[in-house]
């Protein structure tokens, strides 16, 4: 088949899906040839406006920590939210890892843009923004609030090939 035009005018294949994986990995490669460390890849926690204490502990749990590790993030941001009384973790900074920590923001929007993996509640406008930006999502569905509309909501968005998601944040089973 016989093609005029340049290729991003291809109809057949989305220009950002074909082209992402090889602009990350040419801007990988010029930073290693200025000398600049890799980026270490973020992962962004968002429980909302409500108490979710559950989720906050799973992922700020040993055990979780050391699986973000091996799997290249270098960052957990936590948006702790309206949480219980208990002071939220502290924040911390290493070498190789970093933990920010903070209960609410105007806006999660510049939170969200840096993520390369976000873990939320199941919040409608939550779970919309990130999708909105195309970012991986993981969704934890929080059981102990009334009608669970959260379930619903993550159910269809799953089905849907949108987002994970599970109702536990204790993602062992």
């Amino acid at each position: 088949m016989l093609r005029s035009g340049p290729a991003w005018l291809n109809p057949g294949r989305p220009l950002a899906a074909s082209r992402r994986p090889a602009f990350r990995e040419r801007r990988r490669l010029a930073g290693e040839a200025l000398g600049l460390e890799p980026a270490m890849k973020s992962a962004f926690v968002t429980v909302g406006t409500t108490r979710f204490e559950e989720l906050i502990a799973a992922v700020t749990a040993p055990e979780t920590l050391q699986v973000l590790r091996s799997l290249g993030y270098g960052r957990l941001v936590l948006q702790v939210g309206s949480g219980a009384a208990a002071p939220a973790p502290a924040p911390f900074r290493t070498a190789a890892f970093t933990l920010d920590v903070f209960r609410f923001k105007e806006s999660l929007a510049e939170d969200l843009e840096k993520a390369d993996l976000v873990i939320s509640h199941a919040g409608a406008g939550t779970c919309l923004e990130t999708l909105e930006k195309g970012k991986p999502l993981l969704v934890v569905v929080n059981e102990k609030l009334m009608n669970n509309h959260q379930l619903e909501l993550a159910r269809q968005l799953y089905r849907d090939g949108h987002l994970f998601y599970c109702t536990s944040p204790f993602w062992s089973h």
